[in-house]
């Protein structure tokens, strides 16, 4: 690994590897197709009927973001490899991507392939959040990646598990950062990313996590006391949160 490659745990590697393993000779189905105006051309749509052709990172990019293919889960199995290592590089938006990638993976229904393919789809996930956790500058930041694999697999709960089982003062310093970024949005009662589905329930359930577990633990961490009375605040409903002599003083 050079000083500019992001750091990576053996765990996170050995997953990407078995991504290549897993999803060698992939294609899209023969009779894919795709508008030549918006999405591209006839010659790069052949590409994704060419097994393991590595392609170019802009029809990469119009490839996992297109909404619109016939069989999206052919498409994404196809480019799964290189979209991954693309992912845990760093060669995406996060301001523009975020959404957008966590929607392709769910667009492929990834959880109904078969089960070879779809472990090493839920191992890439769970070895990119954990390799997250423990670094220091990862490329993403923990609450950007919990978002994206959020929506990748439709449901918040193993993630923030194991970010409870995670104390060590990196994944801890994550936390504050992350309930920071959130609780803004938590405190006008709505989710902090545009979730495809179930958005009220996410948010439910985020905001009971913070409260209930990350808020003693950020105690602990030493995080700000301006900070830990937003969680606190969290856990008030209607007046008694508007009205908290600690209410930042939000407007929505």
């Amino acid at each position: 690994m050079t000083h500019s490659e992001p750091r990576r745990t053996r765990r996170l590697d050995a997953a990407l590897d078995g991504l290549a393993v897993t999803f060698r000779g992939m294609t899209a189905h023969p009779d894919e197709h795709n508008c030549e105006c918006h999405w591209g051309s006839a010659r790069e749509l052949a590409q994704l009927k060419v097994p393991d052709k590595e392609l170019d990172p802009d029809l990469l990019r119009r490839t996992w973001t297109a909404p619109d293919w016939s069989d999206h889960p052919a498409v994404l199995r196809r480019i799964l490899p290189q979209f991954a290592r693309s992912l845990v590089a760093g060669h995406t938006d996060p301001y523009r991507d975020l959404d957008d990638i966590g929607r392709s993976f769910s667009r492929g229904r990834w959880q109904r392939w078969p089960a070879e393919q779809a472990a090493a789809v839920r191992e890439f996930l769970e070895a990119w959040w954990a390799d997250t956790l423990t670094d220091p500058a990862p490329v993403l930041p923990a609450h950007d990646l919990l978002a994206l694999i959020a929506e990748a697999s439709g449901t918040l709960t193993p993630w923030l598990a194991h970010w409870e089982s995670q104390s060590g003062a990196t994944a801890d310093r994550h936390l504050a950062a992350a309930a920071d970024h959130w609780e803004y949005e938590l405190l006008g009662d709505a989710l902090p990313w545009d979730a495809w589905d179930n958005r009220q329930e996410k948010c439910a359930e985020l905001t009971a996590w913070l409260v209930g577990h990350a808020r003693p633990r950020l105690v602990a961490h030493g995080a700000p006391d301006e900070l830990l009375d937003r969680i606190r605040l969290l856990g008030l409903t209607g007046d008694a949160r508007w009205d908290d002599p600690h209410w930042p003083g939000y407007r929505y």
